[in-house]
């Protein structure tokens, strides 16, 4: 099936000025949590995920996820 990710404008914004490598860590991210539908909050939920030097925060629907937050420690 597939999902949906629609990234707010800050976090567009942020992800242009990250380094490739915070940049790639983010997306795997991003892609790792929209594979995993089980995992995903309740429909209208949000939820915070980490990984190594990043985190992202996103909200979810019924047919994918909405990015409204990131960071990179790097």
């Amino acid at each position: 099936m597939m999902y949906r990710v629609d990234l707010a404008v800050r976090v567009e914004d942020a992800l242009a000025e990250l380094p490739e490598e915070g940049r790639r860590e983010v997306l795997e991210m991003i892609a790792a949590i929209l594979v995993r539908r089980e995992t995903w909050p309740v429909v209208g939920g949000w939820d915070v995920r980490f990984a190594a030097r990043s985190w992202v925060a996103f909200t979810a629907y019924g047919d994918g996820i909405d990015v409204y937050d990131l960071g990179w420690a790097g």
